[in-house]
């Protein structure tokens, strides 16, 4: 049975979302939605439809030279079938370690991370929250939580049991074939309404990947 997976964007590498030179995978469709989301275009059901097979042989090319995947999103546990068959398939073509951020806490995914065994290495659960601190090393707020799943996610992200320092503030900056910019990362607080506002000063015009047909009262600017 071909197991249909919603998939936002796919890149290669991506340096601020776990150790060493990764593969990024987004979902898309997200119904957690929180405020300040750095990624609010992923938030919208219905697009970027494909099968978890088309995106296990779409990876093929980068798959050898990655450290480690992570996959975001968008709520990949939103899409728990999909997410199980694609780390399934990942771990079959290599060793690396795959982390998985979501929003769920982790109560709520428990189980159905234990369903996969050896395929995820490692979690970080909860939602972002933009009231909240952000003190801590791979995290955008400080209510998340890090959960080693496997002996190898512990060995790769126990040094991430730590304060944040200047390093994890870093963005990857991607452009794709349209010409649109894209970042990745964990930002502190304001750096993107510092950046707006410095381009603006600057005579540039700036729009972002908000999707309006989401209510603005659901959404504020990182």
């Amino acid at each position: 049975m071909t197991v249909r997976i919603s998939v936002s964007r796919i890149h290669f590498p991506v340096t601020t979302l776990g150790p060493g030179r990764r593969l990024g995978i987004w979902f898309q469709g997200c119904s957690i939605r929180c405020p300040g989301c750095i990624s609010m275009d992923t938030w919208v059901e219905g697009r970027g439809n494909t099968t978890v097979e088309e995106v296990a042989n779409s990876i093929i090319p980068w798959i050898s030279k990655a450290d480690g995947i992570t996959i975001s999103g968008g709520e990949p546990f939103d899409q728990p079938d999909a997410l199980l068959e694609l780390t399934a398939r990942i771990r079959s073509k290599t060793e690396a370690d795959i982390l998985v951020f979501t929003g769920y806490p982790w109560a709520h995914i428990r189980d159905m991370a234990g369903t996969s065994p050896g395929t995820i290495d490692a979690l970080v659960t909860g939602p972002f929250n933009f009231e909240e601190k952000q003190t801590l090393a791979l995290r955008g707020s400080d209510n998340q939580e890090l959960h080693f799943i496997t002996e190898k996610g512990r060995a790769r992200f126990a040094s991430f049991e730590r304060l944040a320092d200047e390093r994890d503030r870093s963005v990857d900056v991607m452009f794709d074939e349209n010409g649109d910019v894209w970042f990745t990362g964990i930002p502190a607080r304001n750096d993107f309404r510092r950046l707006q506002e410095l381009l603006e000063s600057n005579g540039s015009t700036l729009d972002t990947s908000e999707d309006k047909r989401i209510s603005s009262k659901l959404a504020r600017p990182a």
